[in-house]
């Protein structure tokens, strides 16, 4: 608990968690002395759980049941108490009395805390108010709480500490515990659905010794023994069209994926994703495949396959949309590859609707029409719609369309506007493969990167492999959307967090200690102690030796914004798009390309400042309203940029003069 000190309310005064923790480690103290020692407990022979009491009482009523759990309130009426006990199931109620417990059980439990755990032996019965209950005539203590749970009416709501605290979540939020029984038969009814089709699961390497050249930035670590520098997978594809080169017809693994890049609402560092290839099919096939397995995990999760995300109702059971890329811009951004001649001619048409595209001659066709696709497409896909035929120039697994060799037999299907899983009719040439890899490493390399070509995998592809179907599916995304959680760190036990610095956290370890000393704020000096800035080598624009006219500057309405929420935008490496308190009562978008010097976690509750009288500005498809403000320099010959950040106590919507 060094990283965070909440306040809890214990009665009329709040105590903090120091003290509290300071008092119940002298009550432990107490028992131990007297040979009571909670944590010497090994076991309690429980013979029905919480919610089984209630699921089962026309049977249990008027039985001993002997049921275990945490203390979650106690209502103290003298002579008697109630008090509620939760185990994994549930909460029940429980009735205790002085003269059917004890009078010395009776005094020992009136000095336990709310967060104990305690086992209890009664009849279930039902009170006068109807509530299903549990009438003790024994209750033990078996484990001590030392450290307080979060105030009952507020619980525990600040996000960043549910993330890190993950326990204490599920402790006090039970719809968060609900979110993982979920997850849990997600993957379950996944791999039902598989295994019938006649898949086999397996496990493959995740750590490697080839830094493929795909995209994806790897996580380095080095094997002591051999004195060799490995990788964590990136994904699980060669390895499993490898099986497939070996015989296996069809394949599937539930992997753990690792790849070192940003975070946002649908990344993380690590997450789950599953790959699935079958021999003797196409793209086509493993369409006809996707969308009968969402149907099918919906209606045995969630019992339809329509589900409702974020106040939207999602279709899963009607036949999905199926759209080429090049389809889908025409309906949605008006202009027609089909009509593009020349390279040249694309650039014009994406300069001409304010696309980004990569500058001089390095942006193809295809290029272009990606482009398109990000800015226009993807935000309008809300109902589940699969997406194929994607160029050749960003497919570098996918088999050429025979009919069309600029394009290539993939699909991406979407929900949410949100990519979920891509697929391939599987590159089985290991010419073709050779060259397309030795193309990305390349580009890799130009850009600084190392990159290797797998050898291995071209060496089983000269071995032969059969036209195969391929596709992967992330885990966490469809989660995320059978459980209507809108950040990808809500369907992950434990996401990846920024550490905390501890410096002012609890000193006390152990119970023999003293109690911690209180938490203060650093003062000025110490904060100028903690960084010690070099300006020598600091170079900024000269200023403006033109004079603005004073009413025109003024028009340029300045305010402190707080951001809600950040993350980055979809198939852009520079762009964060924050939403962004402006004190109006209406959430403000803006889009910032600040991705190269920030991450959006660290982001996220800071108070900036903002030009908010800007006319909309459309950046990938989004209107960016208005712009934040950052101090840019060079230094070394690299461009520098700080965001502006002020005090926190300046409220949203504050105007700056």
């Amino acid at each position: 608990m060094a990283e965070n000190i909440k306040q809890v309310a214990t009665g009329p005064e709040e105590v903090d968690d120091f003290e509290a923790r300071r008092i119940r480690i002298a009550k432990l103290k107490e028992l131990q002395a007297a040979g009571q020692n909670p944590y010497e407990k090994v076991k309690f022979d429980r013979t029905v759980r919480c919610a089984e009491i209630r699921e089962k009482f026309d049977t249990l009523e008027g039985c001993e049941v002997k049921i275990a759990g945490r203390m979650m309130s106690r209502r103290d009426m003298g002579k008697a108490n109630f008090i509620d006990v939760m185990d994994g199931s549930g909460r029940i109620q429980v009735y205790l009395r002085i003269d059917e417990i004890g009078e010395e059980t009776f005094g020992g439990y009136k000095k336990w805390d709310i967060g104990d755990f305690v086992g209890i032996c009664g009849i279930a019965f039902r009170t006068k108010r109807g509530e299903i209950s549990v009438h003790a005539h024994s209750i033990e203590l078996l484990s001590k709480s030392l450290l307080p749970l979060p105030e009952k009416f507020h619980g525990l709501v600040d996000k960043e500490l549910r993330y890190r605290q993950r326990y204490v979540d599920l402790i006090m939020n039970p719809d968060v515990k609900d979110t993982f029984y979920k997850r849990s038969r997600i993957l379950s009814e996944i791999r039902a659905y598989l295994d019938d089709k006649g898949y086999l699961e397996v496990d493959t390497p995740v750590l490697q010794t080839v830094e493929i050249g795909a995209a994806a930035k790897t996580f380095k670590t080095h094997h002591n023994a051999l004195n060799l520098d490995m990788f964590l997978r990136i994904e699980t594809e060669l390895y499993l069209k490898r099986l497939i080169v070996g015989g296996f017809d069809k394949v599937y693994e539930v992997g753990r994926i690792f790849r070192n890049e940003g975070m946002d609402a649908t990344h993380n560092p690590e997450f789950t994703s599953i790959e699935m290839y079958q021999a003797y099919t196409d793209y086509f096939g493993m369409m006809d495949l996707i969308g009968d397995l969402y149907r099918t995990v919906a209606r045995k999760v969630c019992g339809s396959a329509k589900v409702m995300n974020s106040g939207i109702e999602i279709d899963l059971e009607s036949p999905w949309e199926r759209l080429t890329m090049a389809e889908s811009v025409k309906k949605y951004a008006g202009v027609d590859y089909n009509d593009w001649k020349t390279d040249e001619q694309a650039r014009q048409v994406a300069k001409d609707h304010k696309v980004e595209v990569e500058e001089g001659e390095a942006a193809t066709k295809g290029h272009v029409l990606i482009a398109f696709f990000d800015a226009y497409v993807e935000e309008k896909l809300v109902q589940p719609t699969i997406i194929y035929d994607y160029p050749v120039e960003n497919s570098p697994l996918a088999k050429r369309k025979p009919s069309n060799p600029a394009f290539t037999e993939r699909f991406e299907y979407f929900i949410q506007c949100h990519e979920m899983g891509n697929a391939f009719s599987e590159l089985n040439d290991p010419i073709d493969q050779r060259e397309r890899f030795e193309r990305q490493v390349a580009a890799r390399r130009a850009q600084g990167v190392n990159a290797e070509i797998d050898e291995d995998f071209v060496t089983a592809l000269e071995y032969g492999m059969p036209p195969t179907g391929g596709l992967g599916l992330g885990v966490d995304r469809l989660v995320m959307l059978l459980t209507d959680s809108p950040s990808i760190r809500d369907v992950l036990l434990f996401p990846t967090m920024k550490p905390l610095d501890n410096k002012a956290g609890m000193e006390a370890k152990t119970p023999a200690a003293s109690p911690a000393p209180a938490l203060k704020e650093e003062t000025k000096e110490e904060r100028k102690e903690e960084e010690k800035i070099d300006f020598s080598k600091v170079v900024i624009e000269p200023l403006f030796e033109d004079q603005v006219d004073f009413d025109t500057f003024s028009k340029s309405d300045f305010r402190a914004v707080k951001v809600l929420e950040c993350e980055a935008v979809p198939k852009s490496k520079k762009l964060l798009k924050f939403v962004l308190d402006d004190g109006s009562g209406e959430k403000r978008i803006i889009l910032s390309g600040i991705h190269s010097y920030y991450e959006p976690e660290e982001l996220v509750g800071k108070t900036c400042v903002a030009i908010t009288n800007l006319p909309p500005r459309k950046m990938m498809g989004i209107d960016s309203c208005g712009m934040l403000l950052s101090a840019v320099h060079s230094e070394e010959g690299e461009e520098k940029l700080h965001l502006l950040m002020v005090d926190p106590h300046i409220p949203a919507g504050a105007k700056l003069y």
